[in-house]
């Protein structure tokens, strides 16, 4: 049996836990082991972003050698994939600990081997798996959007839009404006207020165009954000993870 590692990510194991146990069980339904190390923690992207380097370097160490060990499962000392149900820690650990530790011989291999081995989400379904059609049943309109780091860090869309096109029931609209921002950027949207909410303020009037119940995405962050402003606007549209539409049967 094929085993991957789940790197759930802290937003998921603190506010999400439905997401996280959504994707084990499509995992699982896959035929995949999911093995979960306990002991991960933040992949350090926070202070990373904030120019705390110093200070992402000891967490990005602890991740790695937290995804260096083998599943317990495992009866080889192999490691194997690494699946992250967010484009925005994917790409940290894929690209962001390259940059970390660029000029450091020790650890820039050890990052250079685990970033071979990252896949966001939908990324290891479709184009490691071959999956597009889950069997998924969600009724009713959908949009989606496109967190940034998914999009363009990651370069991925055209994996949630396969699996979301096979989902039956479902209608999918196209977001206007889906590729800007919605203003969440993690540390930005603490350093910058102001524009953060003018750009959450156009993603809401966006996704109301569109008419569609259900915003769908594959970051937590983007969740989080849009569905606070959801509900401080009193708006009735909620917010999901592709995980969750994908699990429906």
């Amino acid at each position: 049996m094929t085993t991957v590692q789940l790197f759930v990510t802290c937003l998921i194991d603190s506010f999400y836990p439905k997401t996280g146990e959504a994707v084990v069980n499509i995992l699982h339904r896959l035929g995949i082991d999911v093995d979960f190390p306990r002991d991960q923690t933040c992949c350090g992207q926070p202070n990373f972003n904030a120019g705390l380097w110093a200070e992402a370097r000891p967490i990005a160490e602890h991740t790695i050698r937290v995804l260096e060990r083998p599943p317990k499962s495992s009866k080889t000392s192999e490691v194997c994939d690494i699946v992250i149900p967010s484009g925005s820690c994917a790409h940290m650990l894929k690209h962001g600990y390259l940059e970390l530790f660029a000029d450091d011989p020790v650890w820039l291999p050890r990052a250079q081997a685990l970033a071979g081995r990252v896949y966001e989400f939908t990324e290891y379904l479709v184009d490691k798996l071959g999956v597009t059609d889950l069997g998924a049943r969600w009724d009713g309109l959908l949009t989606y959007h496109p967190s940034c780091h998914t999009l363009r860090g990651m370069n991925i869309d055209r994996q949630p839009r396969a699996l979301l096109a096979n989902v039956r029931g479902a209608t999918v609209i196209e977001l206007p404006h889906a590729e800007e921002c919605c203003g969440f950027g993690g540390i930005f949207s603490m350093e910058h207020p102001e524009l953060s909410a003018e750009w959450l303020k156009r993603k809401i009037v966006n996704l109301e165009a569109t008419q569609a119940p259900t915003l769908v995405v594959a970051d937590s962050g983007c969740r989080m954000h849009i569905a606070g402003g959801l509900h401080r606007q009193k708006k009735p549209q909620r917010v999901v993870h592709i995980a969750e539409v994908l699990a429906g049967q």
